[in-house]
């Protein structure tokens, strides 16, 4: 993409510029027009569906001069303060890297954001290469083929355990240093294809840093059903703890589990549950506010 900035009218010198953007990059303007999006989201009262497939935030001098740093923390100050549900999905192929991860991180606004992932989706802050080059340098390779590749222990253990002249043993360090060249490529093929599963979407389930792994197949239905749900429940969130000032969220959720015999994981069963027994929790909520109320005349 290029940006066309037009030449000043008022000044006979300036000229018409014409500045490339890299793609998945997050750049001052694209930034201010991504929060004021999720900011105009909000105010219309909608449920937030954020597609992230951005490799970072762009970090040259012009763009510090831009004000990229205000205009990314107002993605997160535009989340923060998000009042209804926002969903971020990693598509398929796609990969949520650097400071891109940080704004739309779901701990931001725990309550109302959740993160999923396609299963060939990647996550991390550092790509794979980029973990390689910080934490398994050159002099780490070499320890590891020292310590695992069979000729290069015969090699070491030839030039400790001989009495040799300082031509036989220059001969074997470079018979050494020539397999190391030769190790190299392959322990940092494999260095890096152990970082990517890192990156992938079991293991940012495990870690917790994503809510489930859900295939692009299935996630229209899938967000369809949690957003049915989210809506409803965040509804009756929200009259609980009108009815009653001392109870959190959580406390909420609990009182709606405790009434709910289906799979509490099921969207489809929950969104069921809270259309069908409308009437149920209605008069639980009634029951919350006159405990409540006797409470505060006790």
């Amino acid at each position: 993409v290029d940006k066309v900035v037009p030449a000043d009218p008022a000044d006979v010198n300036s000229r018409e510029a014409i500045l490339p953007q890299a793609g998945q990059v997050l750049f001052p303007d694209s930034s201010y027009k991504t929060a004021q999006a999720i900011r105009d989201f909000n105010k219309e009262g909608m449920p937030c569906m954020i597609f992230a497939n951005w490799r970072g935030f762009s970090g040259g001098s012009r763009d510090m001069a831009g004000e990229i740093l205000k205009f990314g923390a107002m993605i997160v100050d535009a989340l923060r303060e998000y009042e209804n549900p926002v969903y971020i999905y990693l598509p398929p192929h796609g990969e949520l890297r650097g400071g891109s991860w940080v704004v739309v991180d779901p701990t931001i606004n725990e309550e109302k954001m959740s993160m999923f992932a396609d299963p060939d989706s990647r996550g991390g802050i550092l790509e794979p290469a980029g973990i390689t080059e910080v934490k398994f340098r050159v002099p780490d390779q070499l320890k590891v083929m020292h310590r695992i590749d069979p000729q290069l222990q015969l090699l070491d253990a030839e030039l400790e355990g001989s009495d040799m002249d300082p031509d036989g043993q220059s001969a074997i360090k470079e018979q050494i240093k020539a397999r190391e060249d030769l190790l190299k490529p392959v322990y940092l093929q494999a260095a890096t294809e152990f970082a990517d599963l890192h990156d992938k979407t079991g293991r940012m389930k495990a870690k917790g840093v994503i809510s489930a792994a859900v295939p692009w197949e299935q996630s229209r239905e899938y967000f369809y059903n949690l957003a049915k749900r989210r809506i409803s429940q965040d509804a009756y969130v929200s009259q609980l703890k009108a009815a009653d000032s001392t109870l959190s969220t959580a406390a909420a959720l609990d009182i709606l589990k405790s009434m709910c015999s289906a799979d509490w994981e099921d969207n489809t069963a929950i969104s069921s549950f809270y259309t069908d027994s409308a009437a149920e929790i209605a008069a639980k909520i009634a029951s919350v506010k006159k405990e409540s109320i006797q409470s505060k005349i006790d």
